[in-house]
């Protein structure tokens, strides 16, 4: 299942991680832009959001399990926390997610989760974890 190429995505980016200059990961293109190191904490907010979608979702349906993803960013102020601890971080949630997701027993994946700000959208559970290897995938091409 998708445990596995998350497992493997980890273990394949956190040797690429290696090959980044400080500088690299501190640049900040535009003020108002994201820098590799806080576009990893964004990612580090996305798994921390979505272990409780894969946790809940599994006990309670349809509720609603959201954040906003540039205050989350501006409040947890990835860019002047040392790099190491944030790649750091990305890692052991990501194996956490690994570990969750293993242990998903089949008819839970078409349980019914709300990850929408405004008007509800139902996405089954499989979607989600789908989507989470998706959105993770589109931002460290970023990186």
């Amino acid at each position: 299942m998708n445990y596995q190429i998350l497992k493997h995505i980890v273990e394949k980016e956190l040797q690429r991680f290696d090959t980044i200059s400080e500088e690299d990961w501190s640049y900040k293109p535009q003020p108002e832009k994201w820098s590799k190191k806080e576009i990893l904490g964004h990612l580090c907010d996305s798994a921390l959001t979505n272990i409780r979608r894969f946790v809940i979702t599994q006990y309670k349906e349809n509720e609603n399990i959201v954040y906003d993803q540039d205050f989350w960013v501006k409040a947890q102020n990835y860019q002047n926390i040392p790099t190491a601890e944030v790649i750091s971080f990305w890692k052991v949630l990501n194996l956490q997610i690994v570990h969750t997701v293993e242990n998903i027993p089949d008819e839970a994946l078409t349980r019914i989760c709300d990850t929408t700000k405004v008007k509800p959208q139902l996405f089954t559970l499989e979607f989600i974890i789908n989507d989470y290897i998706d959105h993770m995938n589109y931002h460290l091409k970023a990186i």
